[in-house]
């Protein structure tokens, strides 16, 4: 538990670490390149940790508290400069030069996402094959006619090729009241479908509306394939229930209470069904039957108490005909990194579009909490895991910073351009203003993540 919660705050700091280093590495590179004295680039807030100037009198600095950075230029507006530097301050520069300098942070945010995604294609993706396994009766995808073992091949001409690629392509249709185009490849479960695709097309009306965990994929009636997975134990944790029964790794579970186990999801569904009952256990260790007493310890899901007993199912192996790598070439690599982060981009900005009209809840938003829960399961999953998602959280934070909200570089950009229309600035008054309230929203936003986030944890 201990070292879980070490791994995810590590890469939290370390995915955070990158994605601030690169945002304000832009603004300073800009910065620099436009002549203006950069006085402090610092990743971190508070009490510096590490600090070091260069031969430009640019102090670095790795600070104690890790959820931001900054780069502070020198700028009139925010002290005194010496006559003979007035040229080297931010504030004097042409208006193009400012837009530049503000603009570069999320654009270096855009091409750390496309970077993350070019290494992560040329590094190579495993996906499985995005096959039916079953499909819920009077569901959408029931009504359209899918049936288990059809392949799903695109979504509204989106190519499909694994699942994630299928959740990807539903997730602009949330809220909505349309047809969603199918293209599938009928086939068996567990095998390679060949045969040619047929399209199909899914009716949903205000399509998940307000749901504060949105699972597109089985909201339509779709059960994704899974190989058979015997209930076997794979993992028991330390003071838990299975444990103190006396379960061990390789029990194969074969009955509960008299009832024939089927497989480690019937075992969950029997285990969580029975928060504090004892369950009478037959299990096959060593090739003979043993019994044991189990009792599933207590927890409260959805205000509901279900049962847990801290054991893991032993892996199963994918047939490898339904295992895909997809590795490219540079130049492809490159091409596919491009077009992936504009898909990240367009289907971040629809997300944010529909949550403030209210066709996508705000509790789906997450703060530093659920950013490094998934930070440290990509992290542990694999190279290509970690890529992605830090290209997906590049995107993330490139858009929300060139949303037109002051005090964020969007909010400066906004400021710059109505001065280049205008042909002078703003009051001052009136930035002020614009100021004040973008902190508060912004505020009032992170404070909303973070609930979100306690309300997820607890």
């Amino acid at each position: 538990m201990i070292l879980d919660t070490l791994q995810t705050a590590l890469a939290f700091i370390l995915t955070l670490g990158i994605l601030v280093s690169i945002h304000e590495f832009g603004h300073f590179w800009v910065a620099r390149r436009c002549g203006v004295k950069v006085l402090r680039f610092s990743v971190g807030f508070g009490k510096p940790l590490w600090t070091w100037v260069d031969r430009h009198g640019t102090e670095f600095s790795l600070a104690l508290i890790p959820l931001g950075g900054y780069v502070k230029m020198l700028d009139e507006r925010e002290g005194p400069v010496k006559p003979e530097e007035q040229h080297l301050s931010f504030n004097s520069q042409s208006v193009m030069s400012r837009i530049a300098i503000v603009a570069a942070g999320p654009v270096a945010n855009f091409l750390l996402a496309i970077a993350a995604l070019w290494l992560m294609y040329m590094v190579g993706v495993r996906t499985i094959l995005p096959q039916i396994g079953e499909v819920r009766p009077a569901s959408p995808a029931a009504l359209a006619g899918l049936q288990a073992g059809d392949e799903i091949v695109s979504i509204d001409g989106q190519e499909t090729s694994s699942w994630q690629m299928v959740s990807m392509a539903l997730l602009p249709s949330l809220g909505e009241s349309r047809s969603i185009a199918l293209s599938v490849r009928p086939g068996e479960p567990g095998l390679t479908p060949v045969s040619e695709p047929v399209k199909y097309r899914i009716a949903v009306k205000d399509w998940l509306v307000n749901d504060e965990q949105p699972d597109p994929i089985h909201s339509l009636g779709i059960m994704p394939y899974t190989p058979p997975v015997p209930a076997v134990v794979g993992e028991v944790v330390e003071g838990g229930a299975a444990r103190k029964a006396g379960l061990v790794t390789g029990d194969h579970i074969i009955s509960a209470n008299g009832e024939p186990v089927r497989d480690w999801f019937h075992w969950v569904e029997l285990i969580r069904a029975n928060p504090g009952a004892e369950l009478a256990t037959t299990v096959l260790r060593d090739h003979r039957q043993v019994s044991v007493l189990l009792t599933p310890a207590v927890k409260t899901v959805n205000g509901q108490e279900v049962g847990y007993i801290g054991a893991g199912v032993e892996s199963v192996s994918w047939p490898e005909e339904m295992v895909r790598t997809l590795q490219l070439g540079p130049v492809a690599a490159f091409v596919k990194g491009v077009d992936t982060t504009w898909s990240l981009t367009s289907m971040t900005l629809q997300s944010l579009w529909k949550m403030v009209v209210g066709l996508i809840s705000v509790k789906n938003l997450g703060g530093p909490i659920t950013i490094a829960k998934v930070a440290g399961a990509s992290l542990q999953s694999g190279l290509e895991n970690f890529l992605y998602f830090l290209g997906m959280l590049s995107v993330s934070l490139g858009v929300l910073n060139l949303l037109p909200i002051p005090v964020l570089d969007g909010g400066h950009l906004l400021f710059y351009i109505v001065e280049l229309v205008r042909g002078r600035p703003l009051s001052e008054k009136i930035q002020m203003l614009g100021l004040k309230l973008g902190v508060t929203l912004v505020v009032c936003v992170m404070m909303l993540a973070i609930y979100n986030d306690l309300s997820r944890l607890f």
